[in-house]
């Protein structure tokens, strides 16, 4: 792919032509010409960030069904929480958990799927939640695994979206999800309200989203007390979809390391994440 450029470049008019094309490592290669004609050219590297991705996934008799976002959490250079042995990041542990979610999900063939990444790259929150705007999604799921300095905490969190924190440790964790997020401050205008309603909706929502995933996990993996807590996470708020931020267990914990680290055990929690997904989908399609 190349973009092409004529007349004057540089200073003082000292090229009168020069063509630009982007190759495909990123790199801009310039040609040109100078006033005695000889041809010259010249490179500068440029880090061009990937596309986000919007492709759908989804077996052929799911055609027309709803669409759920699966983010998998951090990425790139964002590596999140880093396991208490040192061996896994949580930016690879959720995108494993994502992909199984999605084949899970595909197979089963009641919704269709779309994720934020599907490999190791860096996603700001307003791009993650942008996927969802743009497909007009039923749902947003977002993939983490939590870190804690107390050893002893384990257990699988989930969280939607409030304006208010449930406790202390729900709102640390939406602040650390929520670091380099712009807050939106409301102007009092009647779109501001109208927007305030639907939010009180999309507030509601996600609660039911978390309470069905809460009654689908219970028994199958670890939870910890009161698992269903709430926060102001931009990225659910700005999904504009019922929308959940489930953390899986806490890679700071050895015991929930190695669980999470075990494709057997990411996939009861596929599973339950799956069926709680589907289930509310088809109580939202009877309303």
């Amino acid at each position: 792919m190349g973009w092409w450029m004529t007349g004057a470049v540089g200073r003082r008019g000292a090229i009168a032509g020069a063509a630009m094309t982007v190759l495909a490592s990123g790199a801009l290669l310039f040609a040109f010409a100078d006033r005695s004609g000889a041809a010259a050219q010249t490179t500068l590297t440029v880090n061009l960030p990937p596309p986000v991705n919007y492709r759908i996934y989804g077996a052929p008799e799911a055609r027309g069904r709803p669409i759920v976002v699966i983010d998998a959490g951090h990425g790139g250079r964002d590596p999140g929480a880093t396991s208490v042995s040192g061996q896994a990041s949580e930016k690879d542990l959720t995108l494993a958990l994502a992909r199984e979610l999605r084949d899970d999900l595909v197979k089963r063939g009641r919704v269709r799927v779309a994720m934020t990444r599907d490999d190791d790259r860096y996603l700001g929150l307003d791009e993650r939640a942008a996927v969802a705007r743009r497909l007009d999604a039923a749902m947003f799921v977002s993939l983490h695994m939590d870190s804690a300095p107390n050893p002893i905490a384990r257990g699988a969190t989930i969280y939607s979206l409030s304006d208010v924190a449930s406790d202390a440790e729900a709102a640390r964790v939406a602040a650390k999800e929520n670091k380099g997020a712009e807050t939106v401050v409301s102007d009092g205008s009647v779109q501001a309200m109208l927007s305030d309603l639907a939010m009180e909706s999309q507030m509601s929502a996600s609660a039911d989203l978390a309470i069905r995933l809460v009654h689908k996990s219970a028994g199958r993996f670890g939870l910890r007390p009161n698992p269903h807590r709430f926060a102001s996470f931009h990225v659910l708020r700005r999904s504009e979809a019922p929308a959940v931020l489930f953390e899986a267990g806490y890679i700071s914990n050895a015991d929930d390391e190695v669980l999470l680290r075990s494709p057997e055990q990411r996939s009861k929690i596929a599973l339950a994440l799956a069926q709680a997904i589907e289930t509310d989908v088809a109580a939202r399609a009877r309303r």
